[in-house]
C-alpha cells in the first residue's frame, strides 16, 4: 500500500513538472515572439527615422547649396556693379576736366555729350540690376544684413553718379547756351564796331578831303574862280578868289594823306589860296628849268587854313 502511494505521488509530481515546463515553454515562446515583433517594429521605426533624418539632411544641404549659390551670384553682381561705378566715376572726372575748358569746340562738346549719354545708359542699366537684386533678396527669405547694406550702398552710389552726370550735362548745355549768347554779343559788337569804323572812315575820309585846281588866270577867271582886286583902269591888281567861288565841281578831289605833290609843269606858278609858306616848296625840273610840281612838306600845316588849293600858272 505504501509503495502504491509513493508511486502515485511520484506520478503526480512528474505530471505537475511537465505542466509547468509546458507553460513556461509557451510563455517563453510568447516572450520571444513578442520580443521579435517589438524588435521588428522598433527596427522599422529606426529605419524610417534614419531615412527621414537623411532626407532632412539632404534637403538642408540642398537649401544651403542653393543659398550659397544665390549669395555667390549676388556677390558677383555686386562686384560687377562696383566695377561699373568706378568706370563711371573715372569717365565723369575726365569729362568734368574737359568741360572746364573755356574754349571748348563744337565737335568736342558733341563728343562729351555722347560720352555723357553712354554713361547715363550704364547708370540706368546698373540701377535696374540693383533693383532686381533688392527684389530677389526680399523674395528669397534670406535675411543677411550685410547683403542688404551692400545693396543700399550701391544704390546710393549709383544715384549720386546719376545726379552728378545729369548736372554735368546741364552744365555743358548751359555753357553751350552761354557761348551762343557770347557769340551773339560778339556779333552785335562786331556790327557796332564795323558801323563805328565805317562812320570813322567816312569822317576820316571827309576830314582828309581837299580840292585842287590849277590853270592860267584866264582859265580860272572863266571858271568864276579868280578876280583882280585893286585894279586901276583895268590894269594891275591882285588875284583873289571870287566870293562863293569854291564849287567842288570845279576842283579835283584828293586825299591829303596820300597826295604829297601838286603837278604844275609851268614856267611860273603861285598859290592863290592861303597856305603857310614853310609848309611847301616849288620844285623845278633840272633839265627843262620849269616848275615841275609843288611839294607839300607838311600836309597838316599846308591844309590847316584851307582845304582848297588854287594854283595859278603861267604857260
Amino acid at each position: 500500500m505504501e509503495n502504491n502511494s509513493n508511486n502515485y505521488n511520484t506520478t503526480n509530481y512528474e505530471k505537475r513538472n511537465k505542466g509547468i515546463i509546458a507553460i513556461l515553454s509557451v510563455v517563453l515562446l510568447l516572450v520571444v515572439v513578442v520580443g521579435a515583433i517589438v524588435m521588428t517594429r522598433n527596427n522599422k521605426k529606426s529605419t524610417e527615422h534614419a531615412a527621414f533624418l537623411q532626407n532632412e539632411k539632404l534637403d538642408l544641404a540642398t537649401q544651403l547649396s542653393k543659398r550659397d549659390s544665390i549669395i555667390n551670384e549676388w556677390v558677383l553682381a555686386f562686384n560687377e556693379i562696383e566695377s561699373d561705378i568706378k568706370k563711371i566715376t573715372a569717365r565723369e572726372n575726365m569729362l568734368t576736366l574737359q568741360s572746364m575748358n573755356p574754349e571748348i569746340s563744337k565737335d568736342k562738346k558733341e563728343e562729351i555729350l555722347k560720352e555723357i549719354q553712354y554713361i547715363r545708359n550704364m547708370i540706368d542699366l546698373n540701377k535696374k540690376r540693383i533693383a532686381s537684386l533688392n527684389s530677389q533678396l526680399k523674395k528669397s527669405g534670406i535675411n543677411i544684413a550685410s547683403l542688404q547694406a551692400r545693396i543700399d550702398t550701391l544704390d546710393a552710389n549709383i544715384s549720386q553718379r546719376d545726379k552728378d552726370i545729369a548736372a554735368l550735362r546741364m552744365e555743358i548745355v548751359d555753357k553751350d547756351f552761354e557761348i551762343g549768347q557770347l557769340y551773339k554779343e560778339v556779333d552785335t559788337m562786331k556790327l557796332a564796331i564795323a558801323d563805328k569804323e565805317s562812320t570813322i572812315a567816312d569822317k576820316t575820309s571827309e576830314i582828309n578831303k581837299a580840292y585842287v585846281v590849277s590853270g592860267t588866270y584866264k582859265d580860272l577867271k572863266e571858271k568864276g574862280l579868280l578876280m583882280k582886286e585893286g585894279r586901276i583902269l583895268g590894269l594891275g591888281g591882285k588875284e583873289s578868289l571870287q566870293e562863293n567861288a569854291l564849287n567842288d565841281g570845279l576842283f579835283t578831289q584828293i586825299d591829303i594823306t596820300q597826295t604829297k605833290t601838286i603837278p604844275v609843269n609851268s614856267k611860273s606858278a603861285k598859290l592863290v589860296t592861303d597856305h603857310p609858306s614853310d609848309s611847301y616848296k616849288l620844285v623845278k625840273d633840272d633839265e627843262s628849268d620849269v616848275i615841275a610840281y609843288i611839294e607839300i612838306k607838311d600836309p597838316s600845316e599846308f591844309w590847316k587854313i584851307s582845304k582848297y588849293a588854287v594854283v595859278e600858272v603861267n604857260k
